[in-house]
């Protein structure tokens, strides 16, 4: 580089020459490579890059330069032109070869003539031997003829290429995904960003229905919100699935929403700017802490926490147990809400069911908490849910 009309590509023809003479001589510097018949892989990075460059510079290939070590020669890793498929040699053949030092100049020739990025290196009976061809069967006969090649490895780049392309992450973002009880909460959900899928009583889903859900979002975050005690095992064990058999990378995570009402409470407060771990914690703690009821119609008759109730009977639930049984709808739905904001609350939201299609048992519940609780905010939506024409949360 200091000569007066040095130009770059005399520059990096000689430094190219000078790794590539560098790196025979590191089984000599290191034992565990002299041991492993195998030469330093950081210089041999560099010596791959220095050849490039020549290459790129001069219009040529490095040629091979043979540099003695101890009683050996070894020649340097190089890249020669063959006439090979047009994306280069489709294989990677590797193996260990015990063999007298002389049958290695005819390896050596025979395997060059196969393909390219030659590597033999080793003495004193055993080598390592490495080199990319297309024709397998003949770079593994040629170690034959040589000596006893053994513990052979082949790659196939494709599959290789392919491999890399399937781990590669192709997720991006997080997403929740949500299991609705009716029309009209599906809407909520979606509205607010949601993946649904359909449930409620008598029509839970399946795990290969949140199976599908969590994993055809494209997202790399899933957030699931079973929104019912009898989903949350199922959601559990398809977030399970997912991360193990996901193509790639793929966090999954399961809040255990007891209700409806609890998943919206926790949806309320998704935030994706956040991490994940702090997004679920968050989601988790509202939910946790959002009360939550509904009223209900007996359809048989039962013996409840409250007492006896007969067919056609109001009833009263307030975090999943049956609190209260009488004969008038609004009257139950008064008795949980007051139960509900007997601990206190900033916000009511009232879910009106199918059975409340108009929304007049809502309307008069929530004008109930206006003239009772005045401090304490009302929301109305229409879930459209079987089964329950109310569903209560207080927060």
């Amino acid at each position: 580089a200091a000569a007066p009309d040095a130009r770059a590509r005399d520059v990096f023809a000689a430094a190219a020459q000078a790794a590539r003479a560098a790196l025979a001589r590191t089984p000599e510097q290191l034992a565990v490579l002299r041991d492993a018949g195998v030469v330093d892989a950081g210089g041999r990075g560099l010596s791959v890059v220095l050849d490039a460059a020549e290459t790129v510079l001069t219009g040529r290939r490095p040629v091979p330069v043979t540099v003695p070590l101890g009683s050996h020669a070894i020649p340097q890793p190089v890249a020669r032109q063959h006439d090979l498929s047009p994306d280069g040699p489709s294989y990677e053949v590797m193996y260990l070869l015990d063999a007298a030092d002389d049958r290695i100049p005819p390896l050596r020739k025979a395997l060059a003539d196969l393909g390219d990025s030659l590597v033999v290196v080793g003495g004193e009976g055993l080598w390592n031997v490495h080199v990319h061809v297309d024709d397998v069967g003949a770079a593994i006969e040629a170690g034959l003829e040589a000596g006893r090649p053994h513990r052979v490895r082949v790659t196939h780049f494709a599959e290789q290429v392919a491999e890399k392309r399937r781990r590669t992450p192709t997720r991006t973002g997080r997403k929740v995904v949500a299991v609705a009880a009716g029309p009209g909460l599906a809407k909520l959900f979606e509205e607010a960003g949601a993946v649904v899928v359909h449930g409620g009583p008598g029509r839970r889903p399946s795990t290969g229905e949140l199976l599908e859900a969590i994993t055809s979002c494209g997202a790399s975050e899933v957030v699931v919100l079973p929104n019912d005690h009898d989903s949350l095992r199922v959601a559990q064990v398809a977030a399970s699935t997912a991360e193990t058999d996901a193509p790639d990378d793929l966090r999954v995570a399961v809040i255990p929403t007891p209700a409806q009402v609890s998943g919206l409470a926790a949806l309320a407060v998704h935030e994706p700017g956040r991490s994940f771990d702090q997004d679920v914690l968050e989601m988790t703690a509202t939910a946790r802490h959002a009360r939550q009821g509904a009223v209900t119609v007996a359809a048989r008759r039962a013996m409840t926490m409250a007492g006896p109730c007969e067919v056609g009977d109001a009833l009263g639930v307030v975090a999943g147990d049956f609190v209260v049984v009488g004969d008038d709808l609004l009257e139950v739905a008064t008795q949980v809400l007051e139960r509900l904001l007997g601990g206190g609350g900033e916000l009511v939201t009232i879910v009106a069911g199918a059975e409340d299609a108009d929304g007049a048992l809502a309307t008069r519940c929530a004008g109930w908490v206006e003239e009772r609780h005045p401090a304490v905010d009302v929301v109305v939506y229409d879930g459209g849910q079987e089964r329950y024409p109310l569903l209560v949360a207080v927060e």
